[in-house]
């Protein structure tokens, strides 16, 4: 068994138009993983290729020149596509088609901060033919475009193809179509429409079934006098480094790189205490798609979207999420918006997320409540009816655990906004012992930097209390001692037993075997005395 295939999930595809817990993490996963690849590789884009020793960041730079995190023209046009999907539009369809080419020509107008030379002379061209619709002048322009050059096949239409696999969940046929018409709009070069309806088709199948087999699945797809190639063309990325293509401007080496990041890095094992989550492996083989070195934030975006689709958003860093942002004056939860939109067809859920401004407020989360945490008191722990509060809020920073909606947390107040990806529900979390870690780092790291903090989730009871536990072991408390710290400082806004993962993996974090009561009164005798040190 593969370290890929040995975390591949036993999941079953939701029902057509409909997303479970699982796959709506990683669909979500979808556009920002490719956005976080891109702005990951804008810094490094012809630059001299990092070692393996070299560490990327979003440091910005590159051929902008881009702010930190800002991604490239890689993400740009995805997201001109992605704002014509998000609506439930049907990809395939003429007028949808123009309405993307359309957007393609606003963006190279007035928003493209880079772009390709194929790219460049297709759009141009198409401009100027007043010949046919919008997306028929476009695609007439790029076979032209392919008929005259032995040139045609560049990458500029893979790095954009991740959000067409999340308009067509539920129908292959459907999305081979609409893969090979996106494509057609700047590159129709066959290599160019085969390489797309490969990602597709992994991107697709890693959102429904947690595992990367679309991909190499993907070949059937193809015409069968193609298979045999493709199949070779996967063999050579598996067996070689990214960097073994340095010219990765063309479609099949950058499809090749971003494979080889992707397949080759390996897995790391579940071992909580040693900081290691299989989680991790979206931001190590995002890293070797930089190394491939040349054109490095294509190859990043590519293998960035995939990955987001296998592992899902909350496997994304946090300090990624936060730092990601692009044209059009867009920020991760922009991303994750128009990602789940597209995998909705279009529609919000009963809460009216995710485009809601503010997401419905249940009954059960009670009346506004914040407490300090027992071991910082610069931390405030509260639920969501708090955010509603008006008036200036005396805090610097907000980590949610919980759906917000769009609009800044406290309405009027401009505080650092940091969202995570976290479930209440047993079972609800593929990657819980990372997302609890990188939640409680994030609140470390905003009381380093002297911030007031309020951490909240819908009712306060459950999320809410692991993370602040998870933060007070950061800072050297015991995992008992932290619990009943903050059992205490709750008092009855407290569920977290009801939710034995969260509970327990605040002790696996700090490497020792959970101390879970049974029956439930003798956790409540050890609220009324002194708390001990307890090892397991």
């Amino acid at each position: 068994m593969t370290p890929l295939t040995a975390f591949a999930t036993t999941l079953q595809p939701s029902t057509p138009g409909l997303l479970d817990i699982h796959t709506a993490d990683r669909a979500a996963g979808v556009l920002i993983g490719a956005a976080c690849g891109d702005a990951l590789g804008v810094p490094y884009e012809f630059q001299p290729r990092l070692t393996d020793g070299q560490l990327p960041a979003m440091i910005g730079g590159g051929l902008g020149p881009y702010k930190p995190g800002e991604y490239s023209d890689d993400t740009q046009m995805h997201v001109c596509i992605a704002e014509v999907a998000a609506t439930g539009a049907d990809l395939t369809s003429r007028s949808t088609l123009d309405q993307i080419a359309r957007r393609f020509h606003a963006w190279r107008e007035g928003g493209a901060s880079d772009i390709g030379s194929q790219t460049q002379s297709v759009l141009g061209a198409a401009k100027a033919d007043k010949a046919g619709s919008p997306a028929e002048a476009v695609t007439a322009a790029a076979d032209a475009y392919t008929a005259r050059t032995h040139y045609s096949a560049g990458n500029g239409s893979l790095m954009r193809t991740g959000i067409v696999a999340l308009a067509y969940l539920d129908d292959i046929d459907g999305m081979v179509e609409a893969a090979t018409l996106i494509s057609s709009l700047t590159h129709s070069d066959p290599e160019c429409v085969e390489a797309c309806i490969l990602w597709c088709s992994g991107i697709r199948t890693a959102v429904l079934y947690g595992t990367f087999d679309g991909v190499r699945d993907g070949v059937a797809l193809l015409a069968p006098d193609r298979q045999d190639l493709w199949n070779t063309r996967l063999d050579e990325a598996e067996a070689n480094p990214p960097h073994h293509w340095p010219s990765n401007g063309y479609v099949v080496t950058a499809l090749q790189a971003a494979w080889s990041a992707i397949t080759r890095t390996a897995v790391p094992e579940h071992a909580p205490e040693r900081g290691s989550f299989p989680a991790q492996h979206f931001q190590l083989a995002t890293e070797a798609a930089v190394r491939a070195g040349n054109d490095t934030d294509t190859v990043a975006a590519i293998a960035g979207a995939l990955l987001g689709a296998r592992w899902g958003v909350s496997a994304i860093p946090l300090s990624w999420q936060q730092a990601v942002n692009g044209w059009p004056n867009l920020t991760g939860p922009d991303l994750v918006r128009l990602a789940v939109l597209t995998a909705h067809n279009g529609a919000d859920d009963a809460d009216g997320w995710p485009s809601a401004a503010r997401v419905r407020t249940p009954a059960y989360a009670g009346r506004a409540f914040a407490v300090p945490h027992p071991e910082d008191p610069w931390v405030r722990m509260g639920n969501l009816p708090v955010t509603e509060l008006q008036g200036e809020a005396p805090i610097d920073a907000v980590v949610s655990l919980c759906r917000v909606g769009q609009e800044p947390i406290f309405a009027g107040t401009d505080v650092e906004h940091v969202r995570v990806w976290l479930v209440d529900k047993e079972g609800a979390n593929t990657n819980l012992h990372f997302v609890l870690s990188q939640a409680a780092h994030q609140i470390l790291r905003l009381r380093r930097e002297n911030k007031r903090v309020f951490l909240h989730c819908v009712a306060g009871r459950s999320r809410t209390p692991a993370v602040a536990a998870a933060y007070g072991t950061l800072l050297g408390v015991h995992p008992h001692t932290a619990l009943v710290n903050i059992y205490r400082a709750l008092g009855r806004h407290w569920t977290l037993l009801a939710h034995p993962q969260l509970h327990d993996a605040v002790y696996e974090l700090a490497g020792l075997t959970p101390h879970r009561p049974r029956p439930r009164r003798r956790f409540l005798l050890d609220i009324a005395r002194p708390s001990e040190h307890r090892s397991g």
